[in-house]
């Protein structure tokens, strides 16, 4: 069996902030320890960065975490924003990293530490941190969806992280699910539409709610008893659980893990997801899934990268 016990680094690339996290694997408790993380912002006073600019600003932050720590790496792992090519290791235009064109992003690190370096979008390396250590731990089928700005998946079938042909599996966020409706990755009526923190805003919009509030917000004043905020929640909730049934029919997962928004507000949505999952999935589908909240919390950021270096 594979020893995986020792210290990885993890990359995690986004549209506003990046972090490099030092972490110390253990074999023998198969638990992670945060042992340090260095942060900045990308693009710092707004001027769009030579994304080579970062990615020498992250190798310096791991290099200065290693050498503080008296530590070499086995292996590191990457998580930034889609699309992106994990076989050659190359982000590939994401929409929230202007400028970010073909960036080999694994050679990159990989000329510098000598080590293996694996790349991944960020909700299939959510998925990985949450299957390992989080909600989904001790399962071998698992959907992870973000539910947070936008809304994705990551998919673990049979005990490994499945990403498709092109890395483009668990755009669930694109479907559309109705001819009207709030725009989501791009399209009307899409779940990211129905299903994230964006378009919960923009549904409380379209029912007369100020166009300034927040999904929090608008959670806030459910909890209080406003019957549009309430309203609001209810077809969000409605619109998921149609999208989790489906998930549930095809996939027949243990678990779909919901992150973000969901994982703040599951009592305001997980009751109307359910009431349509009762009547839409196959019973036997049904039994063996629970739809549980993401349980990494504030550490998913650090987790998920550190996953993917030790797992996928």
């Amino acid at each position: 069996m594979e020893q995986r016990s020792g210290y990885y680094i993890g990359y995690d690339i986004g549209g506003t902030k990046c972090a490099v996290t030092l972490g110390r694997y253990s074999d023998a408790s198969d638990s992670f320890t945060v042992e340090d993380k260095v942060r900045f912002d990308t693009n710092p006073g707004g001027d769009i960065r030579d994304p080579y600019d970062v990615l020498s600003e992250l190798a310096r932050g791991a290099e200065k975490l290693l050498s503080e720590h008296n530590a070499a790496p086995l292996r590191m792992g990457i998580s930034c924003g889609g699309p992106l090519d994990s076989s050659r290791g190359v982000i590939m235009s994401p929409p929230n990293l202007p400028g970010w064109d073909n960036v080999n992003a694994v050679k990159y690190f990989t000329d510098i530490f000598g080590v293996q370096c694996v790349l991944q979008n960020d909700a299939n390396a959510c998925a990985v941190a949450e299957w390992r250590f989080g909600a989904g731990r001790g399962t071998r089928n698992m959907v992870f969806f973000t539910f947070g700005t936008g809304l994705g998946a990551g998919l673990i079938i049979d005990g490994k992280l499945y990403s498709g042909t092109s890395d483009m599996a668990g755009e669930a966020g694109h479907v559309r699910c109705s001819g009207f409706g709030p725009v989501g990755y791009g399209k009307a009526g899409s779940y990211e539409g129905f299903c994230s923190g964006a378009g919960i805003a923009k549904i409380g919009k379209m029912l007369g709610l100020p166009g300034d509030m927040t999904a929090r917000d608008i959670a806030e004043r459910a909890r209080a008893g406003d019957a549009v905020c309430r309203e609001v929640y209810r077809v969000s909730g409605e619109k998921l659980g149609y999208l989790l049934s489906i998930i549930i029919d095809i996939l027949n997962p243990e678990a779909v893990v919901i992150g973000g928004v969901f994982a703040r507000s599951s009592d305001l949505l997980l009751p109307h997801a359910e009431s349509i999952i009762e009547k839409e999935t196959l019973e036997y589908a049904r039994k063996v899934c629970r739809i549980l909240p993401a349980g990494l919390g504030e550490l998913t950021g650090d987790y998920s990268a550190l996953s993917l270096a030790v797992f996928a």
